[in-house]
């Protein structure tokens, strides 16, 4: 009990510090990440900090899975490098032992994967979409930063403005390039310009004081008109938010409901969020040793490369049952279950290398019997 108390008092002081680091390198690059596309115009401005929250609530599975999964492993190679596993052998016990406190500190870091994974990514998914939607489908005028030219939601128009007089619905020295279907392209400029609804609902950009310019120049149909008022079509009142559909944004009884070949590869990823997360756990008890004369370096890379390709047939399996190649039935546990048998061969590994039969035996005993004789030789 106090080898298990100790144990676990240590597992959650790493795995606060993991997870600090992990999240805040995360948080880091998503940050650099999504201001990057609010000074491109594809997000608002004021949406950032939501924006990173949903993005970071995204992420925050895989987080917790390389936390327990990294905590684990730094532990018991600790133990290891620093013989405390000595003592533990010497106490009477086993390597198994280890499961019991490992387990108890990383259920609640598999119920928390699941819940973030089955129930609150794809709400921040949904979340997410919706921003970016309402923000597509806002009138163009509104997306324009001052001093920079920014293409419409529809890509057709190309709008400059100076700057924003007053209210942000209002302003001034406006240049819009129009591409028109039949090819031809109109340039309107303006002293300022302003926004209104009609009666239907449509929402227009009201210029005053402008010019519009038909065509080129060298062309026989060029045509050069001024006016004093003139309105351009921005956004229509039946335009509404559809929202994201995607599978990733799905609740998870939606995907139940129509089970096709993404909802299905959804299903499955985000079944084998907890999964991963509790396998991976117990794998890193086994892969943690290290001779305590030794560096720990390769071992930590062992491990991680074990991690990745596991991650990496999930995606594999996930990508073949939405392609409609492998069933959902067959996809979901294969991959998992290799790894449980991988995690309960190495334990036996690691149990009976004492034993007369244990291939690292039988090979130091052939290579003693080549040194015997080749030292009567």
């Amino acid at each position: 009990m106090i080898f298990e108390r100790a144990l676990r008092r240590e597992l959650i002081s790493i795995a606060g510090a993991v997870f600090t680091t992990l999240f805040t390198i995360t948080v880091t690059i998503l940050l650099i990440k999504i201001l990057g596309q609010a000074a491109g115009g594809k997000i608002a401005s004021a949406d950032v900090v939501a924006m990173l929250g949903f993005a970071a609530l995204s992420y925050s599975p895989y987080i917790l899975i390389l936390t327990g999964f990294i905590s684990v492993l730094l532990v018991v190679t600790r133990s290891y490098q620093d013989s405390e596993m000595v003592v533990w052998f010497a106490a009477g016990l086993g390597l198994t032992r280890w499961i019991k406190p490992v387990l108890s500190f990383g259920l609640p870091v598999v119920f928390l994967t699941g819940l973030l994974s089955f129930v609150v990514t794809p709400w921040a998914n949904e979340q997410s979409a919706e921003f970016r939607e309402r923000f597509a489908k806002r009138e163009d005028i509104a997306r324009v930063s001052p001093g920079r030219f920014q293409e419409s939601a529809s890509q057709d128009r190309v709008f400059f403005v100076e700057g924003i007089s007053g209210a942000a619905d209002k302003v001034r020295n406006i240049f819009v390039n129009t591409r028109e279907p039949n090819g031809k392209t109109s340039i309107v400029v303006a002293k300022e310009g302003t926004t209104e609804l009609d009666r239907n609902g449509d929402k227009f950009l009201v210029l005053h004081q402008g010019r519009r310019y038909d065509g080129m120049p060298t062309q026989s149909d060029f045509q050069l008109m001024e006016f004093e008022r003139y309105g351009l079509l921005i956004s229509r009142q039946s335009q509404a938010l559809a929202g994201n559909t995607s599978a990733g944004a799905l609740p998870t009884m939606a995907l139940l409901a129509a089970p096709d070949g993404f909802n299905l590869g959804e299903l499955l990823w985000r079944i084998a969020t907890p999964l991963m997360a509790l396998l991976l756990m117990l794998l890193a008890i086994p892969l943690g040793f290290v001779n305590p004369r030794g560096g720990r370096s390769a071992n930590m890379l062992i491990a991680l490369m074990l991690a990745v390709v596991y991650s990496n047939l999930i995606s594999v399996v996930r990508v073949a049952v939405i392609q409609g190649k492998l069933s959902f039935a067959m996809g979901w546990w294969p991959v998992h279950a290799v790894v449980l048998l991988m995690a309960v061969f190495l334990f036996s590994w690691r149990i009976n290398v004492n034993s007369p039969y244990h291939p690292l035996t039988l090979w130091a005993r052939f290579k003693r019997s080549a040194i015997l004789r080749q030292a009567q030789a």
